[in-house]
């Protein structure tokens, strides 16, 4: 329930973005759904998903983080009239009843539809929501667009409790009531009283777990020497015994097939929630797949490498028409696969190209925007000054509104990146400071914990390093926006925490 719900993706209060509006499209004798009609029939789907719904759940809230982005790109491609390819995609659904108890449904979206009607209604009907609004939608272009609401008997005490809160056709407001709510939950909660009531399950199930570390590292080191990588990492919200699984599998398929891994030779093996090969050319095998599907990858690897040849100059080629602005890749997100990138800075610097050959950039520009950083991500990411200081575009973005958001942010694009070189430094040295100060044996942040954030949470732990200290020693800390234990003892923590 953003403003524009078909950009399901869950952003920072910290970014300045402008998302690109779509209008409704005819095609054939189906008329495709207006971002607003999209937004609208997705509320309810919106209420059992959304991620802030999963504070105390990391592994469900990742889940459905990255699931909502997917959904996020299928859906805006399907507006944007160009073919899509099938899709799987997974969801935990929150029920509606106030007698929560900690279980979640486990939903799988396989979608291969060719229009945003018929994709709503598969999501819709695969959580067993009600389509009613969808169905009331005349295939008519002036359809006009009404809300949808539940009736009295699929009402919990919960959604009505919601419900009151909105005002009509207000997507914006619904979604500065949730924020609330869920803001001041956090605010209510305690540090030290929390610490108290749940070091012992974090203690108990760390100690659980130390087998399996033990066993995972003995994979790493036997896998990496046999098959001569650099490096193995885990980069996945599951927790260990999933890494685990994945290194059997691994040493399966390196015994069975030891002929075609040297393609690996020398090289980083992550295991994450995509296959295919960064931008730093790691080799990234998807979690969630089974051997089969690396193997078919890796008999084809040799496409991937290609693809990363020509990234350098395609960065140039941006750089140079924009001034030689610095072409990079966010501080902080998950991995870009490089064919898949190569095609996006093509498209940008084809834009770019025609703008500047027919009006050019504005005279209030510096000579050169070399000092400035400029991030290309999927058409259907957001518009935006990232809280490190980069500019955020999509592939798709049209040069004239990339050319209006520079100039529009270039002097807070400046501080920021000010900002940002001088607290990695502080961060960095906070960090180290905490880890030999309490004896923790890892001391780890959430991507979305930025510089600024993670030095005022390290520097609020130093302060009451005596009423800590105690409960800290020998323990796994993770700085995120929410209290939770993990199933491998990791305690997280929010980095606004209170005493």
């Amino acid at each position: 329930m953003s403003a524009c719900l078909l950009k399901l993706r869950y952003y920072s209060s910290n970014v300045i973005a402008c998302p690109v509006k779509n209008s409704a499209v005819i095609a054939g004798s189906i008329r495709l759904l207006s971002s607003v009609e999209v937004s609208t029939a997705l509320r309810p789907f919106y209420f059992s998903v959304h991620p802030d719904l999963f504070g105390k759940h990391p592994n469900e809230r990742s889940i459905n983080e990255n699931s909502l982005m997917q959904l996020s790109s299928y859906l805006e491609t399907l507006q944007r009239s160009r073919s899509v390819r099938p899709v799987s995609l997974k969801f935990y659904l929150r029920p509606r009843e106030t007698s929560f108890k900690g279980s979640f449904q486990l939903v799988t979206l396989n979608l291969n539809e060719r229009d945003t009607r018929n994709a709503v209604l598969r999501v819709l009907k695969s959580c067993n929501l009600p389509t009613t609004y969808v169905d009331n939608i005349s295939p008519a272009p002036t359809s006009k667009t009404q809300d949808y609401y539940p009736t009295p008997d699929q009402k919990s005490t919960a959604w009505q409790k919601y419900e009151s809160m909105f005002k009509d056709n207000d997507d914006a407001y619904g979604a500065h009531i949730i924020r609330g709510m869920v803001k001041k939950a956090k605010e209510d909660e305690s540090l030290l009283s929390w610490l108290k009531n749940n070091i012992d399950n974090a203690a108990e199930k760390q100690a659980a777990c130390l087998p399996i570390q033990e066993e995972v590292k003995r994979l790493q080191v036997e896998l990496a020497q046999n098959l001569g990588l650099q490096e193995i990492i885990w980069d996945c919200g599951w927790n260990v015994t999933h890494f685990r699984g994945c290194l059997q599998s691994f040493q399966a398929l390196a015994r069975d097939h030891s002929e075609l891994l040297h393609v690996l030779k020398g090289r980083t093996v992550v295991f994450g929630s995509d296959t295919g090969v960064s931008l730093n050319g790691n080799v990234l095998l998807s979690s969630g797949e089974v051997r089969h599907n690396w193997l078919d990858f890796l008999k084809h690897v040799w496409q991937q490498d290609a693809a990363l040849l020509a990234i350098p100059a395609m960065q140039k080629a941006v750089s140079r028409v924009l001034r030689d602005i610095k072409v990079v890749h966010r501080k902080f997100q998950p991995n870009i696969m490089a064919k898949s990138y190569t095609s996006q800075l093509r498209r940008l610097v084809t834009s770019l190209s025609d703008y500047q050959g027919r009006q050019g950039y504005p005279k209030s520009w510096p000579q050169s925007l070399e000092k400035f950083e400029l991030v290309v991500e999927p058409e259907a990411g957001p518009l935006m000054l990232s809280p490190t200081g980069q500019f955020i575009v999509p592939s798709s973005c049209p040069a004239s509104l990339l050319v209006s958001f520079l100039s529009e942010h270039i002097p807070e694009a400046e501080r920021l990146l000010s900002s940002y070189q001088m607290n990695k430094h502080v961060e960095r040295d906070l960090h180290a400071r905490c880890i030999a100060e309490f004896g923790l044996l890892s001391l780890r942040k959430e991507d979305n914990v930025t510089p600024d954030l993670m030095i005022a949470c390290c520097s609020k732990l130093l302060e009451r390093k005596a009423d800590l200290l105690e409960v800290l020693k020998g323990r796994c800390l993770w700085i995120t926006n929410y209290y939770s234990i993990m199933s491998d003892g990791h305690i997280c923590i929010p980095w606004n925490w209170k005493i």
